[in-house]
């Protein structure tokens, strides 16, 4: 088979090309995605219900990361 390789003069010239600056035909409408906007959001849980723990770090973590000065 023959490769096709591209320079990177080349490459950037084609970003601003008025064909690179639209969809594919046939692309999915995905809204944040593959369409301007806003994915909906999910729905909140209060933070009253949650526990604000923070999670403690393992025994090997602590051991690897401790100094004595």
């Amino acid at each position: 088979g023959t490769r096709i390789i591209y320079d990177r003069k080349f490459l950037l010239d084609r970003r601003n090309s008025p064909m690179a600056q639209t969809p594919p035909c046939h692309l999915p409408n995905i809204p944040g995605v593959t369409s301007p906007g806003s994915a909906p959001e999910e729905p909140r849980v209060g933070t009253s219900s949650l526990n604000h723990t923070e999670p403690k770090p393992s025994m090997g973590d602590e051991a690897q990361f401790q100094m004595d000065i």
